[in-house]
């Protein structure tokens, strides 16, 4: 059920009671401000979060194998081009 600022305020035992069932979502002039969520579904949430954004060593070289075992390079070194040297020009001038 949505629910706007001011119903969340009034009922918020209720609001917290329906969370077992499914998110509740509050709103504020039509737009989508806090979803209160159950605290299982939270913990759920913070277990596959750190899952998602810890990687162990191993695990990253073991990207990097999969990645350069393919035939081709998955990072190509685009061709040197030279370029002026502005620092080295003021040195040589310096040095004159």
């Amino acid at each position: 059920m949505p629910w706007n600022i001011a119903q969340a305020k009034q009922r918020f035992s209720e609001v917290i009671r329906q969370t077992a069932a499914e998110p509740q979502r509050i709103y504020n002039r039509g737009r989508l401000v806090a979803a209160v969520i159950d605290a299982e579904d939270f913990e759920a949430f913070q277990a596959w979060r750190q899952r998602q954004s810890v990687k162990t060593v191993g695990e990253a070289f073991a990207e990097l194998r999969a990645l350069a075992a393919g035939d081709e390079n998955p990072l190509p070194v685009p061709e040197r081009r030279d370029r002026p040297n502005a620092f080295l020009e003021v040195l040589d001038e310096l040095s004159d």
